[in-house]
């Protein structure tokens, strides 16, 4: 410890566990697995939490979570008002690189295309590390994607257009 568990195919934190002490495993273990069969066990990071929107292979404005108690985890992502999103996420310039590199690089290893989202941990030195890359994020209007891409000056209705320009483009190549 300290440390994370995750169920690996689970989306929006389901089941996300923090283990702070050895004492904490097993029942973290045990809630990890009543939502998938296989569990991810990782080191936690501490540092500051966002994510970078990637839309046709460019980042969008770092949008950083800040849960206003305790972590950013399923009840705290769908409980209005529990966390505070600052986009863009305010980080000195060559930070700000670093993360949204880090996040296309993610992006590309896994041969994601068109447009995603890339979930990072900034530790207190800048060092980014990406904790995952979602294929497929949310895409209601209070989701973290379409937030970054607001900040871009990329409202709702073209922000989906554009996903859709972009799919329909590779069809036709």
């Amino acid at each position: 410890p300290p440390l994370v568990i995750k169920p690996v195919r689970q989306g929006s934190s389901v089941g996300l566990q923090f283990v702070e002490r050895v004492e904490e495993w097993a029942n973290a273990l045990a809630e990890a697995l009543r939502h998938d069969s296989q569990v991810l066990m990782e080191e936690k990071i501490i540092g500051r939490e966002g994510t970078v929107g990637i839309l046709d292979d460019q980042p969008l404005p770092i949008v950083e979570v800040r849960p206003k108690s305790g972590v950013y985890d399923y009840r705290t992502k769908y409980s209005v008002g529990a966390a505070e999103y600052v986009c863009p996420a305010v980080f000195d310039a060559a930070t700000t690189k670093r993360v949204q590199s880090a996040a296309v690089g993610a992006f590309r290893a896994i041969g994601g295309r068109d447009y995603g989202r890339v979930d990072v941990m900034v530790r207190p030195n800048g060092d980014p590390v990406v904790l995952e890359v979602n294929s497929l994020p949310g895409m209601t209007e209070t989701s973290l994607m379409p937030k970054a891409a607001a900040a871009a000056g990329i409202g709702y209705a073209e922000l989906c257009q554009r996903m859709v320009a972009l799919a329909l483009k590779r069809r036709k190549t």
